[in-house]
């Protein structure tokens, strides 16, 4: 028993902790050429894609996300019939990242490109760029060369291969290096930027040297710790219902007072906790098993969903405000308890754990479906089993606590109108909540009816409105008709009012980074007076380094692409920030690299890259290059800071709203930098 709870423990820490790796690289495609007859044939882009990613289809809106391309260099003996056509199980769905319908795959793309044999002899040589993200960043335009060529069918058939032909390079005469050549050497750096060695410098790799700052926990385990005190959160508010409070003290006492053996009792009470446990997160892995990962990353962005989400919410708010009971099937809890009598051991403790989460369903089911709904949209597979430990937790906490300690059931409050308190105030909670959900679909479907300022105006609302119900100013059926308001409850509405207050500048256009998670987007705002941005003083990365030597200040290098929309969050929600923007604009060289930038490059550069030749066409491939070269890092948004020669002063950092610790962020590495 023990090495069972020992490796569930060790089980969960490891899924908890944070991951080292830097470069990402979720999808893996390979090329083949299929040839149909003696003048047709087809080349096929087979990707695999890992879960919780997106390789997004071709022809999408602008604005949005890296489309699929074909893109051809040389051709001889053949031409293209018509475009590159994707194929498989396309996903169309509305994506809450870049507000606007899309669509992508999701663990397999195919895409199709036909072609024309009108030559006794052909060659086609170039690639195909494809855009992949998944819910917290995105990747820069990724390329998949192909090099093919043949003489007749026979030839055409036989070439299955993805790697380019052994051809000369004709873009850019660069020093010829040898196969194993990778991106470090000098050979690549001057061919990048020219043989000045001071500029070489900059570009020089800095992994380790970064590395040995630490790496900034991902995003990824964040949210799955986030999601646990969500959920434990919300086993704790579960405790104070009327549905569960009272019931403590009498389980308690009825395990202490079956066994005249204490430890006995306390094993029991123990048991009783842990068969809560599978229950919920038993709940948890149900959830995930019916709907299936795919489903539950689309729940997210799903119009109908979360208009179901939304009226779900306001039914188990108008419970909670004592509209109606939501109770299950007496007879269930009846069965239960009957076969709990019956039985003995082990499995009398979990059907009696089991009664009670039938018997509480009135107070706890609200609270479990808000749960549910939230770390379901999460798309993450794990993330409702996660929510349901941490509840169950918290709700199996107190079971043996006080088997443990039978003394601390005397100072147990008392049952009473304070527990119909918490259920209203969860009510109001979830209403607020329902709006943002219903935010979503208008999104999606373009009604326009909940704008920023509707959003803000219904959350003020809201808001205050619980706030004055704190202060006994409005009473529900359940309530009690004592007017005494407590000092806990006085601050409770102090708070709740403070808050609708703080979001009444968002009605003209104030940031309010407490709510930037939840209201609908800033370019929905019908009317904004806000104005306070962050630019770039450079977008080019060599230009900003030699200022940077010149005025003998440290660098931010801000790697970022048009169609990132946590870039534009951070930019926003951080960024306007008094002290970071001080930080930035005084003490900082800022130079912003844009890894989607479309603008062709004077030459065409070929470089060896984990020992296969990349082509560099664009001023965003060069700036992606630099990220994975020099930084060992290939999503956005990355910044790093370094000093005028190229070196890292910080760790670097990602997506992350937290704006102390950008404060803290910026000032360790100017810091470092004075040293």
């Amino acid at each position: 028993m023990k090495k069972k709870f020992f490796l569930s423990c060790l089980l969960i820490v490891m899924a908890l902790l944070p991951a080292v790796a830097q470069i990402q690289d979720p999808v893996q495609f390979k090329t083949e050429l299929k040839t149909i007859s003696d003048t047709e044939a087809q080349i096929v882009f087979t990707g695999k894609i890992d879960a919780g990613w997106h390789v997004y289809s071709t022809d999408l809106p602008s604005g949005g996300p890296i489309s699929a391309t074909f893109n051809v260099d040389k051709k001889e003996g053949v031409e293209l019939v018509g475009e590159l056509t994707p194929q498989g199980k396309e996903i169309e769905n509305f994506d809450k990242v870049f507000e606007m319908k899309l669509r992508y795959f999701e663990n397999t793309a195919i895409f199709i490109q036909k072609l024309k044999i009108t030559g006794a002899t052909y060659m086609i040589e170039g690639y195909m760029e494809f855009g992949a993200c998944n819910d917290e960043n995105c990747l820069p335009p990724t390329e998949v060369p192909f090099s093919f060529s043949g003489k007749g069918v026979a030839a055409a058939t036989t070439a299955k291969t993805t790697e380019p032909a052994e051809t000369a390079p004709t873009e850019v005469p660069v020093t010829e290096t040898p196969a194993t050549t990778t991106a470090t050497d000098s050979a690549t750096t001057a061919a990048l930027i020219g043989n000045d060695k001071a500029v070489q410098d900059y570009w020089t790799p800095v992994i380790q040297e970064l590395n040995a700052f630490g790496e900034t926990t991902s995003q990824q385990d964040r949210s799955w710790i986030y999601i646990f005190f969500a959920g434990f959160i919300g086993g704790l508010l579960a405790l104070f219902t009327p549905c569960v409070w009272p019931i403590i003290p009498m389980t308690v006492s009825f395990f202490l007072k079956r066994s005249k053996d204490k430890k006995k009792g306390i094993r029991d009470a123990w048991t009783y906790g842990a068969s809560i446990v599978v229950i919920y997160v038993l709940l948890g892995l149900a959830i995930t098993l019916i709907f299936g990962a795919s489903a539950l990353n689309a729940l997210s962005t799903n119009a109908v969903f979360n208009i179901f989400f939304c009226l779900m919410l306001i039914v188990f708010a108008a419970s909670f405000f004592g509209a109606f009971e939501l109770t299950l099937p007496s007879k269930w809890s009846n069965a239960v308890d009957s076969k709990a009598e019956q039985t003995s051991g082990l499995l009398s403790i979990f059907l009696m754990a089991f009664t009670l989460s039938l018997v509480s369903f009135s107070c706890t089911g609200p609270i479990i479906g808000f749960l549910l709904v939230e770390v379901s949209t999460t798309g993450s597979v794990v993330a409702p089993a996660i929510g349901m430990l941490g509840f169950a937790l918290a709700l199996a906490l107190p079971f043996t606590l006080f088997a443990m300690f039978p003394s601390w059931l005397k100072s147990m409050p008392k049952s009473g109108g304070w527990m119909n308190v918490i259920k209203v105030v969860l009510g109001f909670l979830e209403l607020a909540f329902a709006l943002k959900f219903l935010s979503v679909a208008d999104l999606a479907y373009g009604w326009g009816i909940l704008d920023r300022e509707t959003f803000l105006a219904l959350w003020i609302v809201i808001f205050a409105l619980l706030g004055f119900y704190l202060l006994g100013k409005i009473k529900f059926p359940h309530d009690d008709d004592d007017d005494k308001v407590g000092v806990a409850r006085f601050f409770m509405a102090l708070i709740s009012l403070a808050f609708a207050v703080y979001m009444v500048p968002g009605l003209w256009g104030a940031p309010l980074k407490a709510v930037s998670a939840f209201a609908p987007p800033m370019n929905t705002q019908d009317f904004n007076l806000y104005t306070n941005e962050v630019h770039a003083q450079f977008d080019d990365y060599d230009a900003g380094m030699e200022y940077a030597k010149r005025t003998g200040k440290p660098v931010m290098l801000d790697f970022t692409g048009y169609g990132c929309v946590n870039c534009r969050k951070m930019e926003a929600a951080v960024w306007t920030d008094p002290k970071v923007n001080k930080l930035m604009t005084e003490d900082y060289v800022l130079i912003t690299l844009f890894v989607d930038n479309k603008t062709p490059l004077p030459e065409h550069i070929k470089v060896m890259e984990n020992g296969k030749e990349r082509t560099l066409r664009t001023i965003g491939d060069k700036w992606s290059y630099l990220q994975r070269s020099k930084f060992g890092a290939n999503a956005q948004p990355f910044y790093v800071l370094i000093d005028n020669e190229g070196k890292p002063l910080n760790k670097s950092y990602s997506y992350d709203e937290d704006i102390d610790k950008y404060v803290d962020f910026l000032q360790t590495g100017l810091q470092n930098y004075k040293k």
